[in-house]
């Protein structure tokens, strides 16, 4: 019983804090972390650490007219661009990237849980590089699905992630039907969790928000599960807000149906 699997993560800045500091003899990464896991408690704890396809945002840099001109083909397969700018994980960080994860991987974990993605090659090409790194451990897809026109484009520009203009363009579409949104949300789900399980994704994870109305429709339409979004209650999903933070953390205060 008890707590047995653990995701280990630096955690964000605190609210109001534009960079990440660690606490007076506190661990400064995630890496730290798992050593001292594995030092202190062997292997009672299944451990995960964080992976990111298109680069960490802390490492992905907004580029001039002439840098986009002159990306690579693997730049160009992980960017983004959002209001006109691109952006982008340069090859050298996202070499300091791969190499940080290896480190992570070797140090005691387990798998590895992506970053929010919505262009499935993005991870598979992640996968692929993952293995030439010398990765072996399973790589599970994390998903965000797409509940509301408002939160796709703040959570998909706050992350600088890449939006394929397919997905961009319907999405704009759609903008002003809250209803059409969430419909179209099980179906871009229930397709990209298809495209990744074919490629050999070995499980999914959603990131859900407290919201399970398209996770359980994706999950119907993929025949794991049956009925299940008919029996989603999402009546208290205006209440479900996190003060000060687009996450909630331990401190912040947080608003639901149960209370404050």
């Amino acid at each position: 019983g008890g707590i047995r699997n653990i995701v280990a993560l630096r955690g964000d800045p605190s609210e109001g804090e534009q960079e990440w500091t660690a606490t007076e003899g506190g661990f400064t990464c995630a890496l730290d972390l798992v050593k001292y896991m594995r030092k202190e408690f062997g292997d009672d704890f299944g451990i995960s650490v964080a992976g990111y396809p298109e680069g960490h945002p802390n490492r992905i840099s907004e580029l001039n007219s002439e840098e986009v001109a002159a990306m690579t083909d693997a730049e160009k397969g992980r960017c983004c661009t959002h209001d006109g700018v691109t952006y982008v994980c340069k090859d050298d960080d996202y070499k300091k990237e791969m190499d940080y994860l290896k480190e992570k991987v070797d140090a005691g974990s387990d798998f590895i849980i992506t970053q929010m993605f919505f262009d499935a090659e993005v991870f598979k090409t992640f996968v692929n590089d993952c293995r030439t790194w010398g990765i072996e451990c399973p790589v599970v897809p994390g998903l965000m699905c797409i509940n509301a026109y408002p939160g796709f484009k703040k959570m998909t520009k706050f992350c600088k992630t890449r939006v394929p203009k397919s997905l961009e363009e319907k999405m704009d579409s759609m903008k002003d039907d809250s209803a059409a949104v969430k419909t179209f949300g099980v179906e871009f789900g229930a397709e990209i969790c298809r495209s990744l399980l074919d490629s050999g994704a070995p499980i999914l994870h959603f990131y859900t928000l407290n919201l399970e109305k398209v996770v359980y429709g994706i999950t119907d339409e993929l025949g794991i599960t049956s009925g299940l979004i008919e029996k989603s209650n999402e009546s208290d999903a205006k209440d479900m807000v996190a003060v000060g933070s687009a996450w909630a953390r331990a401190g912040d205060s947080v608003k639901s149906s149960a209370g404050q």
